[in-house]
């Protein structure tokens, strides 16, 4: 056989559009050795011959239906079934981590809504408004502060983004 009808037959299985015969043709040829094959078709019979040796492999046996229905198979031979509180630790194990996780969303709830209860007690400490205009000032001026520091680390940074453009221009 030709090798460029070969190579047609290739390229079609690679496209996914050959035939079944086209692909019996396929493995037939490369099931053969070929002493001056090309190196484009080495590929092909690599994989071809791969697909040969996986088809001698046998497939395993599988159960027959009614070995896990729990009838007896024809074999002969008796089937255990096993029953559903056989395994009762996995049961067990479920329901403790239901326990633990409702136990978790309930102590996290009560903290929740303790912690909400303080702030709002604490919100309302001030009876005098000028106490909480103080108490407002001061907080204003200790976010101001902050702020500042913050205004003078962006300053120095400018200036050696602007020191790092200077000596990139020269």
């Amino acid at each position: 056989m030709e090798f460029n009808k070969i190579r047609e037959l290739v390229d079609r299985y690679w496209d996914g559009a050959s035939t079944l015969e086209e692909e019996e043709e396929l493995r037939s040829f490369f099931s053969m050795e070929h002493p001056h094959l090309p190196a484009d078709l080495k590929e092909a019979q690599a994989l071809f011959g791969y697909f040969a040796a996986e088809a001698d492999i046998p497939m395993p046996v599988f159960p027959e239906i009614g070995t896990l229905t729990g009838q007896t198979p024809a074999t002969g031979k008796t089937v255990v079934r096993t029953m559903v509180w056989h395994h009762w630790m996995k049961y067990a194990a479920v329901l403790l981590m239901a326990i633990g996780i409702g136990y978790g969303a309930r102590q996290f709830t009560s903290r929740h809504d303790g912690v909400l209860a303080e702030r709002s007690i604490a919100a309302d400490t001030y009876n005098d408004p000028k106490e909480a205009f103080a108490a407002t000032q001061k907080a204003l001026a200790l976010l101001s502060r902050n702020l500042n520091k913050g205004t003078a680390q962006v300053q120095k940074l400018s200036y050696f983004n602007e020191a790092t453009d200077k000596i990139k221009a020269n």
